[in-house]
């Protein structure tokens, strides 16, 4: 009987699910009125009002797809703007990675000037793309590309340099070119950096889409929730921020399944060695 409790790969899925259903469940109880008695709080409408109600979320979540079906040009933007910005600043990332990584020279003339744009807070450039591209796409865009390019530059920076210097020797005295050394070297070393980039840069292009929704924006689920906070409605707040969690997993598990079929050469562990 334990060992169809205890986690494993066979019930790892029902496991998952559990612990959401367990998130929400006492999401619910500690904020539906007059279940459990204030503990942080002065009364039971106070937790409510800062966290929301579940129900409601749903509820309004249903609303937005089902009943008035008025998210979908909000969330057509949003998406729209993610994926510029990810796919834009994947490509620019992966060139400029690669450019710097096998140019020395050029890679140290640029070292001071990467690392200060990197440690710019780019949140603070929305403003600034607002106003050289307007509060149409483009400026959202624009700064969801900032931060993307980098999280992407880096690692495939960092995943050239670690090509096994005895590989690049051996593909030489084969006489391979500069041109079949990128394609059957480098970039199969700079691949897996690659995908565990994106992983984190799919979120980075929601929040550079969000943010700049926040600061001018007539449409777009960041139009949506900063409407909502204005009227200091929580449960559409909180429904807004569902949407997004749940298609930017989406967007994750696409990389997911790109990656498994580009990465079919390495090998893979077993479920049970992951658990």
């Amino acid at each position: 009987m334990w060992r169809f409790i205890k986690p494993n790969h066979r019930n790892l899925r029902l496991w998952q699910v559990g612990l959401l259903v367990l998130i929400f469940v006492l999401w619910h109880v500690t904020t539906k009125p007059g279940l459990i008695p204030p503990i942080v709080f002065e009364n039971d409408q106070q937790a409510a009002f800062f966290f929301g109600e579940p129900l409601k979320v749903f509820g309004r979540v249903w609303a937005w797809f089902v009943v008035n079906g008025d998210i979908y040009q909000h969330l057509w933007v949003t998406l729209l703007e993610t994926v510029l910005a990810f796919g834009i600043g994947t490509v620019l990332g992966l060139a400029c990675g690669l450019w710097l990584a096998l140019s020395p020279m050029a890679a140290a003339i640029a070292d001071p000037y990467i690392k200060a744009l990197n440690s710019m807070p780019r949140v603070i450039l929305a403003p600034i793309f607002a106003v050289w591209f307007g509060l149409g796409i483009a400026s959202k865009v624009a700064l969801g590309v900032t931060l993307v390019f980098f999280i992407v530059f880096f690692n495939v920076y960092q995943g050239v340099k670690e090509v096994s210097p005895v590989v690049l020797a051996n593909a030489r005295m084969l006489g391979a070119s500069q041109k079949q050394l990128l394609r059957h070297v480098y970039l199969p070393s700079a691949t897996s950096w690659v995908f565990s980039s994106l992983h984190t840069s799919v979120g980075l292009a929601f929040v550079g889409a969000v943010v700049g929704e926040y600061l001018g924006s007539s449409r777009g689920v960041g139009y949506l929730i900063l409407q909502a906070e204005g009227a200091f409605d929580i449960n559409t707040v909180m429904a807004g921020i569902l949407v997004l969690t749940v298609f930017a997993l989406l967007l994750d598990g696409a990389v997911s399944r790109v990656e498994k079929r580009l990465m079919k050469w390495q090998p893979q562990m077993s479920e049970t060695d992951k658990l």
